[in-house]
């Protein structure tokens, strides 16, 4: 079992709620789609096509979609629109496999002799700040000890709320203030985990797309500090996007990738979007792993990335 628990029922009930939404614009714009059509045409498609971009799964994911789906109706020659359904989860149920190779059934941490170090990164408003403290949360659920490093010193609203989270979990945060150099706080924090013998460290930076030489110096510098207390460290450089703002969740992830190695997402407010298509999108364009989603407001509901659960609540 990992860290997260089972995949239980009432986190598949908050699943399902948070992807209602998108859920309901999907097929609501599906189904008006089809009517009157007995079978799945090139004017079906092109409905398709444009419910799916409108979703903000993406363009280049979404031609590959209609290209997987003409090629099954050239081969079964008459594909009937009651079955367009099944074929749509079909085609995106493989889609995510083949591009998400992160497996929520094992997913736990690594055990060694060094404390798990994720680096979070992504701009201000995405819900950087909650989502560590969720993460926090369930680490120390699963029996895990946690520290925080509060490294976005360039906002003091940022310190004082990663601060409140530690005080909510119950887990230590090491801070300087607003101001200070954000890889001395990453120092800091490290150096304080090793000597506590403190199983995981989640770092905040500062959320800021500022010019992309800027943010790669910055990163890289805390990334070469972090290197003198733990020589792997970051195990995790967790990039925080948030599924409303649709296609601009595209152009952040663009910029962090150039600007740093990130190996996670975690993609939040889904539960307060019809958006919910750029989960798709973003984890087929980048190949990057989709390692958690937020589905609403309370401590509960970060959920581990579970794709066949994801697809079955999309589709059910």
């Amino acid at each position: 079992m990992g860290l997260f628990g089972f995949f239980s029922k009432e986190k598949k009930e908050k699943l399902d709620k948070g992807l209602e939404k998108t859920k309901d614009s999907v097929f609501s714009k599906l189904s008006k789609a089809i009517v009157g059509k007995s079978k799945v045409d090139d004017e079906v498609l092109d409905n398709l096509e444009e419910i799916l971009i409108s979703s903000d799964v993406g363009v280049s994911t979404t031609l590959q979609i209609i290209e997987r789906i003409e090629k099954r109706v050239a081969y079964d020659k008459y594909l009937g629109t009651t079955e367009l359904n099944r074929i749509l989860r079909e085609e995106i149920a493989f889609l995510l496999d083949e591009s998400n190779n992160f497996n929520s059934e094992n997913f736990d941490i690594p055990q060694n002799d060094n404390p798990y170090v994720i680096l979070v990164v992504g701009v201000n408003g995405v819900g950087k700040t909650t989502t560590i403290g969720k993460l926090a949360y369930q680490f120390k659920k699963a029996g895990k000890s946690v520290i925080l490093g509060a490294g976005d010193t360039f906002r003091a609203a940022a310190v004082h709320q990663l601060t409140i989270w530690s005080e909510r979990v119950g887990v230590p945060i090491v801070s300087q203030g607003m101001g200070a150099d954000p890889a001395s706080v990453a120092y800091d924090t490290l150096a304080s985990a090793k000597a506590k013998n403190i199983d995981i460290v989640i770092i905040d930076t500062a959320g800021r797309l500022h010019n992309k030489v800027n943010l790669m110096n910055e990163l890289s510098k805390i990334k070469k500090v972090m290197m003198k207390v733990i020589p792997d460290a970051p195990h995790e450089v967790l990039l925080v996007l948030d599924a409303s703002t649709g296609q601009n969740a595209f152009e952040q992830a663009k910029q962090f990738t150039l600007a740093t190695e990130v190996n996670a997402l975690a993609i939040t407010k889904l539960d307060g979007t019809a958006k919910g298509g750029v989960v798709i999108g973003i984890s087929d364009l980048f190949k990057i792993p989709v390692k958690y989603i937020g589905v609403g407001e309370g401590i509960e509901d970060l959920q581990i990335f579970n794709k066949k659960e994801f697809v079955d609540s999309l589709f059910g």
